[in-house]
């Protein structure tokens, strides 16, 4: 189910709905909404508050069924944490909070007051947006299921109303886009690598580019990517009997002949590590190896959603790398698009074997004005960052600011690596003109230095999401990541 979103300006005491949002910071300090309903219910939230019930936590909730004086069914009561420290990332935990909770109750709609809040340095629309995109998260369901569904299923929340005046359409409009987006990279990465396969990531850009006069999808096959010389891309995939597929996606929202803006994704659809073989505990977790391209897929489906004034383009080099009698192997030495040569030292470092041939594709035939890659490109990024931050490379220190302002504006933050020359070293081949990994140290950075190497002349950056692309365990999900970063730097570009 779609979370439909709208905003509305009733008091909180008076609305008719079947839950009401109110938050409470620590201390006991209510906000202007909870203020109006401890008035409206003759003091019911500071005594709950006086007798610890209400916390104000940060992320706390307390619901308070059907309290007499105010007109909504049941109110929720979510706690802020020090009002002192309250800040934009707190904001948007306590909205996911309260989403959670609401996503567990019998009710199909509900209206938030933390809208209302105020969040140092950002205005009614960024509060709107942040808050909407907060909730679909925590409402969204993985729903191409393979097993039977309870029919008794209790009702699901399918709208909220924010508290917001005319000045938050804006945030509005952008946070359905842009949830459109997560929800189209998140439903496709969660995805089974037996239906998720290159030909199925292909259907699925043609069927949204159908019937839309701004937008053109192209698809090259193995047969045609080998006339035109994608030696490194096709010898990942050789193993497999699923074919690869580069996906072309093409949006001419500006003027004729403006240079686009291009998206690279990576998209290994499931990632045995081929010849090179990974350990068998966690491989399940290998068909989000294709979260870069999901990532950059729902950024293009979010700006053609908001007919955005630009000209962009996405492309999705996808292989499913499994090892075969007919699988590239450690020491064998590819030819790139480019024309460089690469010694394989190890076929599961196999992403930036697709994404070079991609980026030199990119920057060939359509010239971008920038050039921006993401993959879940190294378990090294992970080491390094977490599961919090996306990690970014570039030699363009104007380009690397923009896409951390785009992060800090959105909370799908990224962390700033270095991609210095000194690391270049590393990949120095006997060989060939470039080994495909530089050895243990610094994995994330002289994986990026790679790709460094296929996109001389271009305005470029890379994100690996590998930490950030989907949560782990086995009920882990694809989280989206990094839709809202990638849209937020595109409408930065107006």
């Amino acid at each position: 189910m779609t979370l439909q979103f709208s905003l509305g300006t009733a008091a909180p005491e008076t609305v008719d709905a079947a839950c009401v949002l109110i938050g409470v910071y620590e201390h006991g300090v209510l906000t202007s909404a909870a203020a109006r309903v401890d008035s409206a219910t003759d003091g019911l939230i500071k005594r709950q508050v006086e007798s610890g019930d209400i916390s104000g936590k940060a992320g706390s909730t307390t619901l308070l069924f059907a309290p007499a004086g105010v007109a909504a069914k049941r109110v929720l009561v979510v706690g802020l944490g020090a009002q002192k420290s309250f800040d934009s990332a707190r904001f948007q935990k306590v909205n996911l909070e309260a989403a959670r909770v609401l996503g567990k109750l019998p009710l199909t709609e509900a209206v938030s007051y933390l809208t209302e809040v105020d969040v140092p340095g950002r205005d009614h629309a960024w509060r709107v947006r942040v808050a909407a995109l907060a909730s679909d998260h925590a409402a969204y369901r993985y729903t191409a299921t393979f097993k039977p569904r309870d029919k008794s299923k209790q009702p699901e929340l399918g709208a909220i109303t924010f508290a917001a005046g005319d000045d938050a359409h804006a945030g509005l409009d952008q946070a359905r886009a842009i949830a459109e987006g997560v929800r189209f990279a998140r439903d496709l990465a969660n995805l089974p690598p037996n239906i998720c396969n290159p030909a199925y990531i292909a259907a699925q850009a043609q069927a949204f580019a159908e019937g839309k006069d701004k937008v053109s999808c192209k698809v090259l096959d193995e047969v045609e990517m080998d006339k035109l010389g994608f030696g490194s891309l096709l010898a990942v995939g050789r193993g497999s009997v699923n074919k690869p597929r580069l996906i072309v996606l093409q949006y001419q929202g500006g003027n004729e002949g403006d240079k686009p803006y291009a998206f690279v994704g990576k998209g290994v659809t499931f990632d045995s590590g081929g010849i090179s073989l990974k350990p068998g505990a966690g491989m399940e977790e290998m068909k989000f190896d294709m979260g870069g391209a999901a990532g950059v897929l729902g950024a293009f489906v979010a700006a053609v959603k908001m007919g955005l004034k630009l000209n962009l383009v996405c492309v999705v080099p996808s292989v499913e790398n499994m090892p075969d009698g007919d699988s590239y192997r450690p020491s064998d030495v590819l030819t790139s698009l480019s024309g460089l040569t690469i010694e394989v030292l190890n076929t599961d470092a196999e992403g930036r074997l697709i994404l070079c041939d991609a980026l030199t594709y990119t920057a060939q035939t359509f010239q971008p004005h920038t050039l921006i890659d993401a993959a879940t490109l190294t378990g090294a990024c992970v080491i390094a960052l977490g599961k919090h931050a996306t990690g970014l490379m570039s030699k363009h220190d104007d380009l690397a600011a923009e896409l951390l302002a785009a992060g800090e504006a959105t909370l799908d933050r990224a962390w700033r690596l270095p991609l210095w020359d000194d690391y270049q070293a590393q990949l120095d081949s006997g060989f060939a003109d470039v080994a495909n990994i530089g050895g243990k140290s610094a994995g994330a950075i002289t994986a990026a230095c790679f790709l460094s190497r296929f996109t001389d002349g271009q305005r470029w950056a890379h994100l690996d999401i590998a930490g950030t692309a989907w949560d782990e365990g086995r009920k882990g999900l694809a989280t989206g990541r990094p839709v809202a970063l990638l849209v937020q730097w595109l409408l930065n570009q107006k």
